[in-house]
């Protein structure tokens, strides 16, 4: 059995997963703006309360920069504190197990090809949507992640006066209206055309990120997850029409679109690390 931890700048999870299941999960508010040692700490008291017998192993998603190899975390952008942060180290002391530390999209893309959406393909890229964009690339069946563990950060590329996480992410929804994604999907569900055409031009953007990926992965598949997926009713056509606009037919015709329906996609990714 493993355990898996899912850190984030609200909360952090851990679950107990066995043969791809969960078997418990507890999630806790994360004291983003404290100490290193205090979110540390905390960490440890949770694997401590998770810990059996069974256990021989910890996975870690984190939403930022990781040394893989080392297990060591930088400049965690909603963990101020975090600058470099020796967590492999940390936990293996404390615990006597084999730990492991990766990016948190990196897990999201493990989850889908072990578990998901993902598990018919080898070379995927899975896409989360939500305060940012950031990418998990699996290629010939095995997660890719550049010399600087920095693969996949497409949230990054410029893209027509900013960048594609601009106009893909909830950074998009903000500069267009003053609800928040929820309360857009929430009128656009009741049929306002305002929201819709938020929505529509959101997904016209997100399919000009697609085509980016089919120049730069050509994957065999794409799959979509995070916060802002849960409006896919409401961007999908208009994403698929954008990406569509692809110069190489054959491409378009064997590409795989499809959202994420695995719930805790990142515990289940951090556990297979």
């Amino acid at each position: 059995m493993k355990l898996a931890i899912d850190l984030g700048g609200t909360n952090l999870r851990i679950g107990q997963v066995d043969d791809g299941k969960i078997i418990s999960l507890k999630s806790v508010p994360c004291p983003a703006h404290g100490s290193e040692s205090e979110v540390i700490d905390l960490m440890k008291s949770l694997v401590k309360d998770m810990m059996t017998p069974s256990v021989d192993g910890i996975g870690i998603g984190v939403p930022s920069v990781v040394d893989a190899d080392k297990g060591i975390v930088y400049d965690v952008i909603n963990i101020p504190s975090w600058k470099e942060v020796h967590l492999k180290d940390i936990l293996e002391s404390a615990f006597g197990v084999r730990a492991c530390v990766d990016n948190d999209v990196n897990c999201f893309v493990l989850g889908e090809k072990y578990f998901g959406a993902g598990k018919d393909f080898n070379d995927i890229v899975g896409i989360t949507l939500g305060t940012g964009v950031g990418a998990g690339i699996i290629i010939d069946g095995k997660l890719y992640r550049g010399a600087n563990t920095g693969a996949g950060e497409v949230g990054s590329l410029p893209y027509l006066q900013s960048d594609y996480e601009h106009y893909c992410s909830s950074s998009f929804i903000s500069s267009c209206s003053d609800k928040t994604g929820k309360e857009l999907t929430d009128l656009a569900s009741q049929g306002d055309k305002n929201a819709l055409e938020i929505w529509n031009k959101l997904g016209f953007h997100l399919g000009r990120l697609l085509q980016a990926l089919l120049f730069t992965y050509d994957p065999q598949a794409v799959i979509i997850g995070g916060g802002i997926a849960k409006a896919a009713p409401y961007f999908t056509k208009s994403m698929i029409e954008s990406m569509n606009e692809f110069i190489y037919s054959r491409t378009i015709k064997n590409i795989q679109v499809r959202f994420s329906t695995l719930a805790n996609s990142n515990l289940l990714g951090a556990s297979k690390l």
